[in-house]
C-alpha cells in the first residue's frame, strides 16, 4: 500500500525554516512515509541534502519550479 504523501510548505520562509519543518514533519510520520518539502530560498538547496543526509532520509526526487524547490523526501 503507498503511503500518502505529507507537504510542507516553507515557501516565502528563509533557512533554516524550511529544514526545521521538513524534520517536524519527518518526526510526526510514520516510518516509510514520504514528505514533499516546498521551498523557494536558495540555500534549502544546499541545507535539505545534508539535513537528509544527517538523519538517514532518503531524497526520492528533486525539482525545480518557479523560482522555487520541491524536494520529495522518504522517512527511513
Amino acid at each position: 500500500m503507498a503511503s500518502q504523501e505529507i507537504v510542507v510548505d516553507a515557501r516565502g520562509h528563509r533557512c533554516p525554516v524550511p529544514t526545521l519543518r521538513l524534520r517536524k514533519a519527518l518526526e510526526a510520520a510514520p516510518a516509510g512515509s514520504r514528505v514533499r518539502l516546498l521551498a523557494d530560498d536558495p540555500m534549502a538547496r544546499i541545507d535539505v541534502p545534508h539535513f537528509a543526509a544527517e538523519v538517514g532520509a532518503e531524497i526520492l526526487a528533486r525539482e525545480e519550479l518557479d523560482g522555487g524547490f520541491s524536494f520529495l523526501v522518504a522517512k527511513p
